[in-house]
């Protein structure tokens, strides 16, 4: 390749996967504000979440059969869901005001990934 820059892997072809690091890099912003009382609970549990998204799209991309691929958005969908719950639950504790645009992103994760999967489903049909 020119410059010397390696070819892409196949997540990061995979919209879903950038998305999924711009919702990482989003929700490490928004929880720097969070309490330092809370460093070694919600906002740990939140950050690990979100980094098992993109974490395990990649992961699911890497494997050898359509079978193996599949399981991993359905486990990206679960952390995002419990990223989601956790996003909530931190704006019900007053830890942030707004977090509307980490759920629009969240949404439309969820929706990629939903579509992602049912593509790997036809494909190994």
């Amino acid at each position: 390749m020119e410059n010397g820059e390696s070819p892409k892997r196949p997540h990061e072809r995979l919209d879903v996967w950038r998305d999924s690091m711009d919702l990482v890099e989003m929700i490490y912003r928004l929880s720097d504000g969070f309490p330092r009382s809370e460093r070694f609970g919600l906002t740990s549990q939140l950050r690990r979440a979100v980094v098992s998204v993109p974490s395990n799209i990649a992961e699911g991309a890497a494997r050898r059969s359509t079978a193996e691929y599949l399981r991993f958005p359905s486990i990206a969908r679960g952390s995002l869901s419990e990223a989601s719950t956790q996003l909530q639950i931190a704006r019900r504790l007053g830890f942030t005001q707004t977090t509307a645009d980490a759920e629009r992103l969240i949404d439309k994760i969820f929706a990629r990934l939903t579509a992602l999967m049912k593509s790997l489903d036809n494909r190994g049909e």
